[in-house]
């Protein structure tokens, strides 16, 4: 008979708890100060704050747990064994904003430029579903080079794992990316597949193909703020919503924006207590809008005095201008608004438009907040470009996303409401709750000159004065077909109101459909046009 006797355990630290909980603080300290004093040093040069300061900018003081803060990668080769920081060079956790629970994930540029590789995409993953299970918003702070090249393929799949659940998430939990430096190459579709994209000035970038690639393949030579910077994709193309001067700004604009915004599409939007009484008369309405069709005005006015307190955020404002997309109060709840501005191209949709409010629209249906159309539009955007670039298919866009809409929806119509652009911008034939009008409303096919031109123009050519016929057929018409009043007689709008009890009527209505509930036809989703 033998006995194995067991070989004593080898002693790797401290022998006492004590000693264990202080190396245990030595580590964490070592992965809350970073790579090194000269790597941020380094960081604040380029005008930027660490993954961590901005964490503590974003989440209420001391509320923020941190998840996987000492992991490592495991990968080889190319003098990876010989750096292991940890972290990984993301930051991820959860804490609150303003008390409520948000998740984030933050990268570290100090550790790696940033780049993504498996340990770090792994815990982007973990975070990601955490968020999505507690039915939380989710934050990312991006400030990193890409995938991560030492670790090959393993990286490019850590994308596909991010892109995977930034569409499981959509329409469920908010999901907000906020670009802090650059983005570039696939990295840029996982912010295209949230809610929302802030950028800062200067320091944020997101490309698909740099510009060393574009100056190789097509000779363009541009800079990479004149490529991808925050103003390029504010302004033209339509990818940020928010751009901001400073980092600061930008993050606290963030809370504001998840201060409106529901944890989750089960819930309601948060309800804010104000001071602006539900009964307030809006006689500023009567100046600012003139009776007079062809005359503009701003429409952001208009807005000001009906919400609470004026205060309202908008939504992609330096793109697509003709129309307005902005989430407010009224009387506390959260209403998405959308508004033709005359101000620019006199309000009328084209393909940009279009597509900017469509997608407004759907955000605010998928999270529980009513939709408030302001109305006075003269139809779309005539030319061949416009007709070349798909406004058929790219303005049935908004159509699609109104009809599908199963949030309260109130329009009113301001002035003009032409066409099919009337029809699109959430009339009654398409499904709005309660409509609308001012006295000084245009409900018509099209404009009275127009339509006289059309309806009359052989009485006007075969005239003495052909201009006087004109100008007498374009009053018929107006007198038979646009008084105001036309549309509510055939019961397409369900009242003609005051202009200064415009915001006492609208917060009745929305009271009124607080509880609405529609019942959707079974299917696994729709087909919107493309």
């Amino acid at each position: 008979m033998s006995t194995t006797i067991a070989s004593a355990p080898v002693e790797t630290g401290p022998a006492d708890i004590r000693g264990r909980v202080a190396e245990l603080h030595g580590i964490r300290a070592q992965a809350l100060a970073g790579p090194s004093e000269k790597a941020t040093e380094a960081q604040h040069a380029k005008g930027k704050l660490t993954a961590r300061e901005r964490i503590e900018l974003l989440l209420d003081p001391g509320s923020f747990q941190e998840v996987e803060q000492l992991r490592r990668h495991r990968a080889s080769g190319f003098g990876l064994e010989a750096k292991k920081p940890y972290t990984d060079g993301v930051i991820t956790g959860w804490g609150t904003v303003e008390g409520r629970t948000v998740f984030v994930y933050a990268h570290d540029f100090r550790i790696f430029g940033g780049a993504l590789g498996e340990a770090h995409a792994t815990k982007i993953h973990k975070i990601m579903d955490m968020a999505i299970a507690a039915g939380a918003p989710l934050v990312s702070l991006n400030d990193g080079a890409g995938a991560r090249i030492q670790e090959g393929v393993s990286a490019l799949a850590g994308y596909g794992g991010i892109f995977q659940r930034n569409t499981k998430a959509s329409g469920v939990i908010p999901q907000i990316s906020v670009m802090l430096g650059p983005c570039a190459g696939g990295a840029a579709y996982s912010p295209a597949l949230t809610d929302f994209v802030f950028m800062v000035r200067e320091t944020s970038q997101m490309f698909i193909t740099g510009p060393d690639v574009v100056k190789a393949v097509t000779g363009e030579e541009i800079t990479q703020n004149g490529l991808g910077g925050a103003d390029v994709h504010a302004e033209t193309s339509g990818v940020c919503h928010f751009a901001y001067d400073d980092e600061e700004t930008c993050i606290h604009e963030v809370r504001y924006l998840l201060s409106l915004l529901p944890q989750n599409n089960r819930e309601n939007p948060p309800h804010a207590a104000t001071a602006d009484p539900a009964d307030r008369r809006c006689e500023a309405l009567l100046d600012l809008v003139p009776v007079d069709g062809n005359r503009p005005y701003d429409m952001a006015k208009v807005i000001e005095e009906i919400v609470d307190d004026g205060e309202y955020l908008e939504v992609h404002e330096r793109w697509a201008r003709n129309v307005i997309c902005a989430l407010a109060r009224l009387d506390g709840q959260v209403v998405g608004i959308v508004a033709n501005q005359p101000q620019s191209l006199a309000g009328v949709l084209d393909i940009e438009s279009s597509e900017k409010a469509a997608r407004f629209v759907t955000m605010c249906d998928a999270f529980n907040i009513p939709i408030m159309t302001l109305v006075d539009v003269p139809g779309f955007l005539p030319g061949v470009g416009q007709e070349h670039d798909g406004i058929i298919r790219r303005g049935a866009k908004l159509l699609y996303a109104y009809c599908n809409a199963s949030v309260p929806r109130i329009s009113l119509i301001l002035r003009k409401a032409y066409g099919g652009a009337y029809i699109v911008m959430d009339s009654q034939a398409i499904g709005a709750d309660v409509t609308y009008a001012w006295p000084t409303n245009e409900i018509a096919v099209m404009g009275a000159e127009g339509a006289a031109n059309v309806i009359f123009r052989r009485q006007i050519a075969a005239a003495d004065d052909s201009e006087a016929m004109r100008r007498q057929m374009v009053e018929e018409y107006k007198a038979e077909l646009m008084h105001p009043y036309y549309a509510a007689e055939r019961g397409l709008v369900d009242d003609v109101i005051d202009p200064a009890e415009t915001r006492q009527v609208l917060i009745r209505s929305l009271a009124m459909l607080h509880a609405k509930h529609a019942d959707l036809p079974s299917r696994k989703h729709g087909n919107p046009p493309q």
